[in-house]
């Protein structure tokens, strides 16, 4: 695999699309900018002479016929999680529709907006363990050493997301966006309780799928091999085989983001053999990525 350095130039200029876009939609609906906006709600305490009265509580004082002034504290800065699926399974599709290469790309394009952001990012490669990657750092600089690390990377070994993931969250200890990119080849309820393992945190699930997994280029008697295990099976491909086939990916995928609503999560399928800013672009919109991460300008 190989990832072009250009390509931070390019995720550069896109980063500055979207804001502008973003910003302008934004000035259309701007209201006045309220004292606290920015804060988090602390407490109250009474007021006294000299307090700024945009802070009292107004529906406070109409129950108890005495002021109380609104106390904030600063909301501290957000930490973006990037987990990248380095399983065997990733190493699927043909050319710039690799699963794990679109992955790679989509980890580095969130860690590039959360730096841009002035936020903190972390990326770890997961698979039947965990893998920091970063250097605790959140600099262009360290942005470009992630990408020589991920194209030194070859997709390997098998998938325990509910170990790996549980092992990642534990240290976790800050305000956090997780965005785990992953094609979410593994038993629904072991997704369920690694995701569960995040608690407040806000997760973004990128479920990635090669075109080759939708519509196997494959007709008739066909030996099939799971590339984590080795373990094959033979079938003929054809017909109701493959109706049945695509009938059970779609099921997953959709147990796969049932479950994700269940726990307040986002679940995004991406199609690798599509454009990949426009694919991102449409992931950056979704609540959980843009509102979450992109700082009050």
């Amino acid at each position: 695999m190989a990832i072009d350095a250009g390509f931070l130039d390019e995720l550069s200029r896109f980063e500055a699309t979207l804001r502008s876009e973003t910003d302008s939609r934004r000035r259309g609906e701007q209201r006045s900018r309220n004292v606290g906006d920015g804060l988090t709600f602390s407490d109250y305490r009474r007021y006294t002479p000299g307090d700024d009265i945009r802070l009292i509580d107004w529906r406070v004082h109409a129950r108890t016929d005495e002021y109380f002034i609104k106390q904030f504290e600063a909301e501290r800065d957000l930490t973006v999680h990037v987990l990248v699926d380095t399983s065997a399974s990733m190493a699927y599709g043909e050319g710039d529709a690799h699963k794990f290469e679109f992955a790679a790309k989509v980890g580095l394009g969130m860690a590039y907006f959360a730096a841009a952001g002035h936020d903190t990012f972390r990326v770890a490669a997961i698979d039947d363990g965990v893998q920091r990657l970063d250097r605790r750092r959140s600099t262009r600089g360290e942005l470009l050493r992630l990408l020589e690390v991920l194209n030194r990377i070859e997709p390997d070994g098998r998938t325990d997301f509910r170990g790996a993931v549980e092992s990642y969250a534990r240290s976790i200890d800050s305000r956090s966006l997780v965005v785990v990119v992953s094609d979410f080849l593994d038993d629904p309820d072991a997704i369920e309780d690694g995701v569960a393992a995040f608690g407040d945190c806000d997760v973004l699930l990128i479920h990635t799928i090669a075109p080759e997994e939708r519509d196997p280029d494959t007709t008739g008697d066909t030996v099939f091999e799971d590339p984590e295990t080795g373990v094959t099976h033979r079938a003929y491909f054809a017909g109701a085989t493959a109706d049945s086939y695509r009938d059970r990916l779609d099921a997953h995928v959709d147990d796969v983001a049932a479950r994700a609503r269940t726990l307040r999560a986002e679940h995004a399928v991406v199609d690798t053999g599509t454009d990949f800013f426009d694919t991102f672009a449409d992931v950056w919109r979704r609540d959980a990525a843009r509102a979450r991460v992109e700082r009050r300008r």
